[in-house]
């Protein structure tokens, strides 16, 4: 058979769930990993796209790797776990991506890599590339392979410091310890990951694989500085003084609120405040569930929004709706996260808008009045605005909101005097090698984005690492 035929002979397949009755009592993972048999099958389904021959040309070319931000090697390592080269593909894998196994697990591949595949268009759908990637690489790791952090190369003599240890900074220290730097970096909370520690519930990512990167990090002489947040002016000239770069991946800390009346009335909490929670009982930091027998509303409709619904499920809400003001077909996080949601027995108000928070005369939360909403004609973009239907308040009785709108940048003290321009929302400004206004500072990920993927805040940090080993004069990472 031929091999561009596969595709049209073996049907698509995506990671096994566990059943819902099963997965919402605990935050182990949701889905299975591939077994061998599931990822090698998958692979044939690769057609071998002329990815490097094309991608430059003018047209409509897309292909999965095109569609990946960092411009993964993907149908090499594909062809390489076809044929049970595992070392091969693992090395592919990694030479391009910092960490392609968390990657594989919390990036939007229908909208990115699988959402460029060629066959993606086809009635077959993509090749499923998120599961083939964390299987080749927990297979590598099983067998004893370790990611490439520069072990054996000799230090350059250059230090960089690394401010925030999310995605964007996770990445750019991979790079530079490749490079042979010196890397000390920054965490302000009590475990390093950022938004992949905290941001991401366990069901999604389980953390030990985080956490496993950064032991492979130190292992290679990184200094990883917990607990410790850089807040003025003096601090970061002592940075300056002491390291030859700094790289900046603060994120987009501040959750946005609904600027409904009582919105800060006892019970009523940001996203984040929830998360964070619950992962601490995970690692067993203490035990107690703020939401065990409360009636919950979560108001929101991204995939943050989804995380805290599923949460709130797993942390024995009596309870748990979702309030969103248009339907589910325009909801912006991942339509699988809200299957997920619904099997695990969230409740979706749909066409619903948040009005005011009612409360008790300790202004503690009673119930949430909403009014309904309808979509009206389409706006300059095409998308149909949306519109209060007068008269319609109605009353969701609950005890808990939870505020899951997205987040804002913030500016640190410490940018004026490190002369640090920024833009209007308080996103940090960078040319297109990620320096910031001070050549010696870089940036990437949410602090100049705002709130994205955490694949191009890995994008960002990677780009800055390589600008400054050019700047350092050094090649061969």
């Amino acid at each position: 058979m031929e091999r561009k035929k596969q595709y049209l002979k073996i049907k698509k397949s995506t990671p096994r769930k566990r059943d819902a009755n099963e997965r919402k009592v605990d935050f182990q993972p949701t889905y299975h990993l591939f077994s061998k048999e599931e990822a090698d099958t998958q692979s044939l389904r690769c057609i071998k796209c002329p990815v490097d021959l094309l991608k430059d040309m003018s047209g409509e070319f897309s292909f999965c790797r095109t569609g990946c931000p960092l411009e993964n090697k993907i149908p090499l390592w594909i062809e390489a776990t076809r044929k049970g080269d595992i070392k091969t593909a693992f090395a592919l894998s990694n030479e391009i991506s910092p960490f392609p196994e968390i990657l594989g697990m919390v990036c939007p591949h229908d909208v990115l890599c699988q959402g460029g595949c060629t066959i993606a268009k086809t009635e077959s759908g993509s090749v499923t590339i998120g599961a083939i990637e964390v299987y080749l690489n927990e297979q590598a790791f099983k067998m004893g392979l370790k990611p490439d952090y520069g072990h054996n190369r000799e230090k350059i003599g250059k230090k960089v410091a690394v401010i925030g240890s999310g995605p964007a900074g996770m990445s750019c220290a991979t790079f530079l310890l490749r490079g042979g730097v010196e890397v000390d970096m920054f965490e302000k909370s009590d475990r390093p990951g950022g938004l992949l520690t905290y941001g991401i519930p366990n069901f999604k990512i389980k953390k030990d694989v985080i956490l496993r990167r950064f032991g492979w990090m130190q292992e290679a002489g990184m200094n990883l500085h917990l607990n410790t947040d850089i807040k003025d002016s003096e601090q970061l000239k002592s940075m300056l003084d002491e390291y030859d770069a700094i790289f900046v991946g603060l994120g987009a800390p501040s959750s946005r609120g609904a600027r409904m009346k009582n919105e800060d009335a006892h019970g009523v909490y940001h996203v984040m405040d929830i998360l964070k929670h619950a992962q601490k009982r995970v690692f067993e930091d203490f035990y107690e569930s703020i939401l065990e027998g409360k009636d919950v509303v979560v108001i929101g409709g991204g995939d943050s929004a989804m995380d805290a619904v599923r949460t709130s499920v797993r942390m024995k809400a009596n309870s748990v709706r979702c309030a969103y003001r248009r339907d589910q077909a325009n909801m912006p996080g991942s339509q699988k996260e809200v299957i997920n949601a619904q099997e695990e027995g969230v409740i979706f108000e749909f066409y619903t808008a948040p009005k005011e928070v009612v409360v008790d005369k300790g202004r503690h939360v009673q119930g949430l009045i909403c009014q309904k909403t309808q979509l009206g004609k389409p706006d300059e973009s095409g998308r149909r605005k949306l519109e209060v239907i007068e008269g319609s308040e109605f009353e969701l009785k609950c005890d808990v909101i939870i505020l899951a709108l997205g987040f804002d940048n913030v500016e640190f003290p410490w940018y004026d005097d490190a002369q640090i321009n920024t833009g209007r929302w308080g996103d940090i400004i960078v040319d297109d090698e990620k320096r910031t206004s001070n050549k010696r500072i870089y940036a990437g990920g949410d602090a100049v984005r705002g709130a994205d993927l955490a694949v191009t805040a890995a994008a960002d940090g990677r780009k800055a690492a390589l600008t400054m080993l050019q700047e350092f004069d050094i090649k061969n990472i």
